[in-house]
Protein backbone atom coordinates (compact mmCIF):
# COMPACT_ATOMS: atom_id res chain seq x y z
CA UNK A 1 0.00 0.00 0.00
CA UNK A 2 1.34 3.42 -0.96
CA UNK A 3 1.50 6.33 1.48
CA UNK A 4 -1.07 8.99 0.64
CA UNK A 5 -0.31 12.68 1.18
CA UNK A 6 -2.74 15.59 1.00
CA UNK A 7 -1.34 19.03 0.18
CA UNK A 8 -3.65 21.88 1.17
CA UNK A 9 -4.15 24.86 -1.12
CA UNK A 10 -5.79 28.17 -0.19
CA UNK A 11 -5.86 31.61 -1.83
CA UNK A 12 -2.28 32.92 -1.63
CA UNK A 13 -0.54 29.54 -1.43
CA UNK A 14 2.41 29.57 -3.82
CA UNK A 15 4.66 26.64 -2.87
CA UNK A 16 2.13 23.87 -3.41
CA UNK A 17 3.55 22.49 -6.65
CA UNK A 18 7.08 22.25 -5.25
CA UNK A 19 5.69 20.45 -2.19
CA UNK A 20 3.72 18.03 -4.37
CA UNK A 21 6.90 17.21 -6.28
CA UNK A 22 8.86 16.71 -3.06
CA UNK A 23 6.43 14.14 -1.68
CA UNK A 24 6.10 12.39 -5.05
CA UNK A 25 9.89 12.14 -5.32
CA UNK A 26 9.87 10.69 -1.79
CA UNK A 27 7.55 7.90 -2.94
CA UNK A 28 4.13 9.08 -1.83
CA UNK A 29 0.90 9.33 -3.77
CA UNK A 30 -0.07 13.02 -3.58
CA UNK A 31 -3.31 14.93 -3.99
CA UNK A 32 -3.53 18.71 -4.03
CA UNK A 33 -6.86 20.00 -2.75
CA UNK A 34 -8.38 23.42 -2.11
CA UNK A 35 -9.52 24.01 1.45
CA UNK A 36 -13.12 24.48 0.30
CA UNK A 37 -13.27 20.86 -0.86
CA UNK A 38 -12.24 19.73 2.61
CA UNK A 39 -14.74 22.00 4.31
CA UNK A 40 -17.51 20.58 2.08
CA UNK A 41 -16.47 16.99 2.85
CA UNK A 42 -14.10 16.81 5.80
CA UNK A 43 -14.11 13.00 5.78
CA UNK A 44 -11.75 13.18 2.78
CA UNK A 45 -8.90 13.81 5.21
CA UNK A 46 -9.38 10.32 6.63
CA UNK A 47 -8.05 8.81 3.40
CA UNK A 48 -4.53 10.19 3.94
CA UNK A 49 -1.49 9.42 6.08
CA UNK A 50 0.24 12.82 5.75
CA UNK A 51 -1.38 16.26 5.69
CA UNK A 52 0.86 19.11 4.57
CA UNK A 53 0.21 22.85 4.64
CA UNK A 54 2.76 24.47 2.31
CA UNK A 55 4.21 27.95 2.15
CA UNK A 56 2.92 31.14 0.59
CA UNK A 57 0.83 34.06 1.77
CA UNK A 58 -2.53 32.55 2.68
CA UNK A 59 -5.27 35.15 2.25
CA UNK A 60 -2.56 37.74 1.68
CA UNK A 61 -1.56 37.53 5.37
CA UNK A 62 -4.05 40.39 5.72
CA UNK A 63 -4.62 39.81 9.46
CA UNK A 64 -1.10 38.54 10.12
CA UNK A 65 0.85 35.64 8.65
CA UNK A 66 -1.30 32.50 8.62
CA UNK A 67 -3.97 33.94 10.93
CA UNK A 68 -7.03 33.51 8.68
CA UNK A 69 -5.94 30.00 7.70
CA UNK A 70 -5.41 29.20 11.39
CA UNK A 71 -9.02 30.20 12.11
CA UNK A 72 -10.27 27.99 9.29
CA UNK A 73 -8.32 25.02 10.61
CA UNK A 74 -9.61 25.63 14.12
CA UNK A 75 -13.26 26.39 13.41
CA UNK A 76 -14.05 24.69 10.08
CA UNK A 77 -11.82 21.59 10.16
CA UNK A 78 -11.30 20.98 13.85
CA UNK A 79 -12.94 17.56 14.16
CA UNK A 80 -11.30 15.86 11.16
CA UNK A 81 -7.90 17.27 12.14
CA UNK A 82 -8.31 16.11 15.74
CA UNK A 83 -9.22 12.65 14.45
CA UNK A 84 -6.23 12.71 12.10
CA UNK A 85 -3.88 13.59 14.97
CA UNK A 86 -5.34 11.01 17.34
CA UNK A 87 -4.59 8.27 14.81
CA UNK A 88 -0.89 9.23 14.88
CA UNK A 89 -0.91 10.54 11.32
CA UNK A 90 1.59 13.21 10.30
CA UNK A 91 0.93 16.93 9.81
CA UNK A 92 3.67 19.09 8.27
CA UNK A 93 3.55 22.89 8.09
CA UNK A 94 6.13 24.75 5.99
CA UNK A 95 6.63 28.51 6.42
CA UNK A 96 3.08 29.90 6.15
CA UNK A 97 1.82 26.45 7.11
CA UNK A 98 3.99 26.58 10.24
CA UNK A 99 2.60 30.02 11.08
CA UNK A 100 -0.95 28.69 10.72
CA UNK A 101 -0.29 25.65 12.93
CA UNK A 102 1.21 27.82 15.66
CA UNK A 103 -1.63 30.35 15.57
CA UNK A 104 -4.25 27.61 15.54
CA UNK A 105 -2.80 26.21 18.77
CA UNK A 106 -1.62 22.96 17.16
CA UNK A 107 2.05 23.76 17.78
CA UNK A 108 3.51 23.23 20.26
CA UNK A 109 0.15 22.16 21.67
CA UNK A 110 1.39 21.65 25.22
CA UNK A 111 -2.20 21.75 26.48
CA UNK A 112 -3.68 19.74 23.65
CA UNK A 113 -4.63 20.47 20.06
CA UNK A 114 -6.50 23.71 19.32
CA UNK A 115 -6.29 24.79 22.96
CA UNK A 116 -4.59 28.17 23.11
CA UNK A 117 -1.80 29.85 21.20
CA UNK A 118 1.42 29.32 23.15
CA UNK A 119 3.98 30.91 20.84
CA UNK A 120 4.10 33.04 17.72
CA UNK A 121 6.11 33.86 14.63
CA UNK A 122 6.70 37.59 14.70
CA UNK A 123 8.17 40.17 12.36
CA UNK A 124 11.82 39.46 11.60
CA UNK A 125 14.26 41.15 13.92
CA UNK A 126 15.57 43.36 11.12
CA UNK A 127 12.04 44.41 10.16
CA UNK A 128 12.49 43.25 6.57
CA UNK A 129 11.48 40.33 4.39
CA UNK A 130 14.30 37.75 4.43
CA UNK A 131 15.16 35.83 1.26
CA UNK A 132 18.37 33.82 1.62
CA UNK A 133 19.78 30.34 2.15
CA UNK A 134 20.41 28.98 5.65
CA UNK A 135 21.88 25.95 7.37
CA UNK A 136 19.43 24.01 9.50
CA UNK A 137 20.30 21.22 11.93
CA UNK A 138 17.80 18.48 12.68
CA UNK A 139 17.77 17.68 16.39
CA UNK A 140 17.13 14.43 18.23
CA UNK A 141 13.63 15.02 19.60
CA UNK A 142 10.27 13.51 20.43
CA UNK A 143 9.47 13.72 16.68
CA UNK A 144 9.93 10.04 15.81
CA UNK A 145 9.33 10.44 12.06
CA UNK A 146 12.46 12.59 11.81
CA UNK A 147 14.73 11.06 14.45
CA UNK A 148 16.61 9.15 11.75
CA UNK A 149 17.89 12.57 10.60
CA UNK A 150 19.21 13.67 14.00
CA UNK A 151 22.35 15.82 13.68
CA UNK A 152 21.90 16.14 9.91
CA UNK A 153 22.63 19.61 8.57
CA UNK A 154 20.46 20.79 5.69
CA UNK A 155 20.91 23.77 3.40
CA UNK A 156 17.63 25.37 2.37
CA UNK A 157 16.11 28.77 1.58
CA UNK A 158 14.02 31.00 3.83
CA UNK A 159 11.51 33.46 2.39
CA UNK A 160 9.48 35.26 5.03
CA UNK A 161 8.77 38.52 6.82
CA UNK A 162 7.31 36.99 10.00
CA UNK A 163 9.54 34.09 10.95
CA UNK A 164 10.96 35.09 14.33
CA UNK A 165 9.93 32.37 16.78
CA UNK A 166 8.91 33.82 20.14
CA UNK A 167 7.53 32.11 23.25
CA UNK A 168 7.25 33.01 26.96
CA UNK A 169 10.19 31.76 29.07
CA UNK A 170 8.01 29.10 30.71
CA UNK A 171 7.02 27.67 27.31
CA UNK A 172 10.53 27.97 25.92
CA UNK A 173 11.94 26.00 28.85
CA UNK A 174 9.53 23.14 28.18
CA UNK A 175 10.38 23.13 24.48
CA UNK A 176 14.09 22.96 25.28
CA UNK A 177 13.92 20.44 28.12
CA UNK A 178 11.37 18.05 26.64
CA UNK A 179 12.57 17.72 23.05
CA UNK A 180 10.09 19.83 21.11
CA UNK A 181 12.70 21.73 19.06
CA UNK A 182 13.19 19.81 15.82
CA UNK A 183 15.19 22.31 13.74
CA UNK A 184 17.71 25.06 14.58
CA UNK A 185 19.55 27.61 12.50
CA UNK A 186 23.27 26.82 12.62
CA UNK A 187 26.50 27.75 10.88
CA UNK A 188 27.93 25.54 8.10
CA UNK A 189 29.63 23.36 10.73
CA UNK A 190 26.48 22.76 12.76
CA UNK A 191 27.17 25.15 15.62
CA UNK A 192 24.48 27.48 16.93
CA UNK A 193 25.41 30.98 15.90
CA UNK A 194 23.55 34.27 16.18
CA UNK A 195 25.18 35.38 12.94
CA UNK A 196 23.48 32.54 11.03
CA UNK A 197 20.03 33.16 12.54
CA UNK A 198 18.12 34.87 9.69
CA UNK A 199 15.25 36.34 11.70
CA UNK A 200 16.24 36.58 15.38
CA UNK A 201 14.28 33.51 16.52
CA UNK A 202 14.70 32.67 20.19
CA UNK A 203 17.30 29.95 20.74
CA UNK A 204 17.82 29.78 16.95
CA UNK A 205 14.58 27.82 16.61
CA UNK A 206 13.67 27.03 13.01
CA UNK A 207 11.01 24.37 13.67
CA UNK A 208 9.18 22.50 16.41
CA UNK A 209 6.83 19.56 16.95
CA UNK A 210 3.90 18.75 19.24
CA UNK A 211 3.86 16.51 22.32
CA UNK A 212 3.25 13.32 20.33
CA UNK A 213 5.76 14.28 17.66
CA UNK A 214 3.39 13.82 14.72
CA UNK A 215 2.82 17.53 14.00
CA UNK A 216 5.91 19.32 12.68
CA UNK A 217 6.42 22.87 11.49
CA UNK A 218 9.42 24.79 10.19
CA UNK A 219 10.02 28.22 8.64
CA UNK A 220 12.65 27.30 5.99
CA UNK A 221 11.59 25.69 2.69
CA UNK A 222 12.99 22.15 2.27
CA UNK A 223 10.74 21.60 -0.78
CA UNK A 224 12.80 24.18 -2.68
CA UNK A 225 15.95 22.06 -2.45
CA UNK A 226 15.07 18.49 -3.32
CA UNK A 227 17.33 18.44 -6.38
CA UNK A 228 21.02 19.20 -6.42
CA UNK A 229 20.66 21.64 -9.30
CA UNK A 230 18.55 24.05 -7.20
CA UNK A 231 21.51 24.59 -4.87
CA UNK A 232 22.99 28.05 -5.59
CA UNK A 233 26.42 26.47 -6.11
CA UNK A 234 25.28 23.28 -7.78
CA UNK A 235 27.86 23.43 -10.57
CA UNK A 236 30.66 23.18 -8.02
CA UNK A 237 29.22 20.28 -6.05
CA UNK A 238 30.20 16.65 -6.38
CA UNK A 239 27.55 14.95 -8.51
CA UNK A 240 26.95 12.37 -5.78
CA UNK A 241 26.66 14.99 -3.03
CA UNK A 242 23.72 14.30 -0.72
CA UNK A 243 23.14 17.77 0.67
CA UNK A 244 19.58 18.26 -0.54
CA UNK A 245 16.38 18.07 1.53
CA UNK A 246 14.69 15.15 -0.20
CA UNK A 247 15.83 13.01 2.74
CA UNK A 248 13.49 14.95 5.00
CA UNK A 249 10.45 14.06 2.88
CA UNK A 250 11.66 10.47 2.48
CA UNK A 251 11.92 10.15 6.26
CA UNK A 252 8.30 11.24 6.67
CA UNK A 253 7.03 8.96 3.93
CA UNK A 254 9.08 5.98 5.14
CA UNK A 255 7.78 6.44 8.68
CA UNK A 256 4.20 6.68 7.43
CA UNK A 257 4.67 3.53 5.34
CA UNK A 258 6.06 1.59 8.29
CA UNK A 259 3.67 2.79 10.98
CA UNK A 260 0.51 4.04 9.25
CA UNK A 261 0.00 2.52 5.80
Amino acid sequence: MKVRTLILRVPGTNCDQETVEAFEEAGSHVDLKHINSLIRDSTRLDDYHIFCIPGGFSYGDDLGAGKILACQLKYRLRRPIERFISEGKIILGICNGFQALVKAGLLPGLNGAFNRQEATLALNEGGLFVDRWVYVRCEETRCKPLNSLAKTIFYMPVNHAEGRFIAPPSILDVLEDDGYIVFRYVDPYGSISREWNPNGSMNNIAGICNMDGNIVGLMPHPEKHIHQYTHPSWTRLDRMSNVNCLRLFKALVDYAYTHLA
